[in-house]
């Protein structure tokens, strides 16, 4: 058995950075703090055309105060998972989707008899 040694290996260098690299990776850095900070931000609750016509049927508005509580239970549901929720708030019944953060439809608390394709429920305090 002849067992020859390969003499045309080269030493490696380590890979250095150059100033464009630096300058790219950087720029990459901050997209991507920019675009999580925008998407931090983009937490504006929204309520479907449907949603509104429901609740002007029944007679609610939802003002400032309350876009706010239910923004906050909304945001508490997104930390545990939530995709689709139940949310009972003053006197309505609201289905939202947490992921959009869209108010869905609305009902009065009285007319809820059953409820499908929601991953959680939320009774939020006033």
């Amino acid at each position: 058995m002849d067992i020859r040694a390969n003499t045309d290996i080269k030493r490696v260098e380590p890979l250095r950075q150059n100033s464009k690299n630096q300058q790219v990776s950087r720029e990459f850095q901050t997209i991507m703090q920019e675009a999580l900070s925008q998407s931090k931000d983009d937490k504006e609750l929204k309520i479907s055309n449907h949603a509104q016509k429901r609740l002007d049927q029944r007679g609610f508005s939802l003002e400032g105060e309350d876009m706010s509580n239910l923004s906050q239970a909304m945001d508490e549901l997104d930390d545990k998972g939530s995709k689709n929720s139940l949310l009972f708030y003053k006197d309505m019944a609201l289905i939202a989707s947490i992921d959009n953060r869209t108010i869905i439809t609305a009902l009065n608390q009285n007319e809820l008899d059953t409820v499908m394709n929601i991953d959680s429920t939320k009774f939020i305090k006033d």
